[in-house]
C-alpha cells in the first residue's frame, strides 16, 4: 500500500513538474532570441568595420594585438561570436521542432542569463493544452518510473532479508511440524 502511495505521489509530481516545460520553454525561447537579436547586431557591426577596412573576420581578430586593452578586446570579440554561434544554432533548433521534439533540447537549455531571465518572468500555470497534457502524461510516467527504481533498489536489501527471515521461519515451521506426533494416531492408541 505504501508502495503505490509511493508511485501515485511521484506521479502526480512528475506531472505536475513536466506539464510546466512547454510554457518554460517558450519563455526561454524568447529570451534566446532576444540575446541572439542582440549578439547579431554586435556581429554585425563588426563584420562591417572589418570588410570596410579590407579585412576578414579572422584577419581584423587577429590584428587586434599589441596593448593588453586590443589583446582582452579580442578575446571578448572571439567570446561573443562563439556565443553568437551556439545561441544562433539553438535558436534555429528550438524554432524547427514541435514542442515533444524540444524537450530533447532540455540538456542544452542551460545559459545561465537566458534561463534566469526565462525563470523571472515564468509563472506555473494548469496545462489546459493537448501539449500539457500529453508532458503531464509523460511525467506523471517518469515520475512513477523514477520512484518505483528508487524503491526497487533501496528496498531490494530489505527484501532480501526479509526473504531469508520468512525462509528459515518456514524451515524451523516445517520441522516443528515433522516432529509433533500425528493426533490420527494417538487417538488410535
Amino acid at each position: 500500500m505504501l508502495f503505490k502511495a509511493a508511485v501515485l505521489a511521484g506521479g502526480v509530481a512528475g506531472a505536475a513538474g513536466l506539464s510546466q516545460f512547454p510554457e518554460y520553454a517558450q519563455q526561454y525561447q524568447q529570451r534566446l532570441a532576444g540575446a541572439v537579436d542582440a549578439l547579431s547586431v554586435v556581429v554585425a557591426d563588426f563584420d562591417r568595420s572589418a570588410t570596410e577596412a579590407g579585412l576578414t573576420r579572422s584577419e581584423a581578430l587577429d590584428q587586434m594585438t599589441g596593448t593588453p586593452f586590443l589583446e582582452n578586446r579580442q578575446a571578448d570579440m572571439q567570446r561573443t561570436f562563439d556565443r553568437y554561434a551556439i545561441l544562433n544554432g539553438l535558436l534555429v533548433e528550438m524554432r524547427n521542432r514541435g514542442p515533444f521534439e524540444t524537450l530533447t533540447l532540455a540538456p542544452r537549455l542551460t545559459d545561465p542569463d537566458i534561463a534566469r531571465a526565462a525563470m523571472h518572468d515564468f509563472k506555473p500555470a494548469l496545462p489546459l493544452t493537448t501539449t500539457g497534457a500529453g508532458f503531464a502524461g509523460i511525467g506523471f510516467l517518469a515520475g512513477g518510473l523514477v520512484v518505483w527504481a528508487l524503491w526497487s533498489i533501496v528496498g531490494w536489501p530489505v527484501r532480501g532479508v526479509a526473504r531469508r527471515r520468512a525462509a528459515r521461519r518456514d524451515a524451523r515451521a516445517a520441522r516443528v511440524i515433522r516432529q509433533e506426533p500425528s493426533l490420527t494416531a494417538q487417538s488410535h492408541v
